[in-house]
């Protein structure tokens, strides 16, 4: 067992902060939540860790994430998108996912998972598209992540952009981890693409799969006005009417994005339960737009937050959540900090059907994060969660414990070698980026 002292503790936003409480962790669960002099008073043998001079607070979830994706990072491309399409077509799919394979993918899921870790992140969902690297893909993603002490939902990006044959395989590549179950820190679910490079016979096999896998299902929803416009000239339709339609939409399913929303598909997703997860960040840099959240959340619909590779310190993605609305509406009272916090912890773990994580109560896992308090204005009741947000960041994380473990101390990952994967990213770098000359 260990005690972990406090200077404020956010078991939960309904619940916290409360000063100078701490956490006592029995295994990889949180066993109580008491004064810090309580749990020291009743401490027998147990190991202290003393962090009255942080916050601690659930570890983030990071919702939606291609950890491949920071392979682009700084590339250079012949040719500059002009569009959300043009993006796919003439830059990601040809210059980045198709030319994956598994060197490549074990060595991006490492630092991935370094910088997760050192925002704070512990539990993730990710996404990989890499139509020629499977199968196998998700087994040498699945390696590293359990090395590195992360909590990770994996899946293949399934579609039949190449052909009807690789979706299949995609879809396969999923059923495989799935099938394995929750073995330690790594669980799988059932992910497509979007309707564009999916036919509606091949959604429903993924879906009838999912389903009778007992797993999730997700795709990506609306990105850009390109997937509704699609779906308009092809079905008549909006994207989340056609999935209404061919009896997709559930409980069970995630969707990411979902920028170009219609107030009839918003009720849609609140009527069927389907989870959203945002990508602020993300969405502004492939020109996608600003998705309709304050909306969302008022309607009900469980929205978690993701970084989708493009920038994995979930404190500006936090950030980010804070500050577009905001000027999007231009109305200062939309997406407090608290609401914001909510989507990174909780409410993100809901969103993934894991509410045994995002909180620290009795009996949810023991992931929690220790963040330094020494911002230059008080911390208090009131103001913690800007201060959080606003005004902290990845060099203020202290400790990062998952299930029990710390794997992060005195700010440095414990799980992985830096200097390693930094070597080992920045090669499998160059080699994607050699595609001059190379047929793409």
């Amino acid at each position: 067992m260990a005690v972990i002292l406090g200077g404020y503790l956010i078991p939960s936003v309904a619940r916290g902060p409360l000063r100078d409480w701490g956490v006592k962790v029995r295994g990889d669960a949180v066993l109580e939540i008491a004064p810090n002099g309580e749990l020291l008073r009743g401490a027998g043998g147990e190991e202290i860790y003393d962090f009255r001079d942080c916050i601690l607070t659930p570890g983030f979830i990071n919702g939606h994430m291609h950890m491949y994706g920071v392979l682009s990072h700084g590339i250079e491309v012949p040719v500059a998108p002009t569009g959300f399409q043009s993006f796919l077509d003439d830059f990601w799919w040809p210059l980045v996912e198709n030319r994956l394979d598994h060197d490549m993918i074990r060595a991006s899921t490492a630092w991935a998972c370094l910088e997760m870790l050192r925002s704070g992140i512990t539990t993730f969902c990710d996404i990989l598209e890499a139509p020629y690297a499977i199968p196998g893909a998700l087994s040498v993603e699945k390696e590293v992540v359990e090395r590195a002490g992360l909590r990770g939902i994996l899946s293949f990006e399934a579609c039949e952009r190449v052909s009807p044959e690789n979706g299949r395989l995609g879809l396969e590549e999923n059923a495989r981890l799935i099938r394995e179950g929750w073995r330690g820190l790594v669980g799988g679910l059932m992910s497509v693409h979007t309707t564009f490079t999916c036919s509606p016979s091949f959604l429903q096999e993924a879906d009838g799969m999912a389903r009778s896998l007992g797993a999730l299902f997700h795709m990506h929803l609306s990105e850009s006005g390109y997937e509704p416009q699609y779906c308009l000239e092809r079905y008549g339709k909006r994207p989340v009417e056609v999935y209404r339609d061919l009896g997709i939409l559930g409980p069970h399913v995630v969707a990411s994005q979902g920028v170009d929303l219609s107030p009839e598909e918003i009720e849609l997703l609140k009527e069927h339960e389907v989870k959203l997860v945002h990508m602020p960040l993300s969405n502004c840099e492939v020109g996608g737009g600003i998705a309709p959240v304050p909306r969302l959340l008022e309607q009900g619909v469980t929205v978690g937050l993701g970084t989708d590779g493009y920038i994995n310190n979930f404190f500006e993605v936090m950030r980010g959540a804070f500050l577009l609305h905001k000027a999007a509406q231009k109305n200062p009272g939309v997406m407090p900090a608290s609401t914001v916090w909510v989507m990174a912890t909780e409410m993100g773990a809901r969103a993934l059907g894991r509410p045994d994580l995002g909180r620290l109560e009795p009996g949810c896992k023991a992931d929690l994060v220790a963040i330094s308090a020494d911002t230059p204005t008080p911390v208090n009741e009131k103001n913690i969660f800007d201060q959080l947000i606003l005004y902290r960041n990845p060099e203020n994380v202290r400790a990062v414990m998952v299930g029990g473990r710390l794997v992060v101390a005195g700010g440095r990952v414990l799980s992985l070698n830096e200097e390693q994967v930094r070597s080992e990213v920045r090669a499998a770098a160059l080699k994607l980026w050699a595609f001059k000359g190379a047929e793409v």
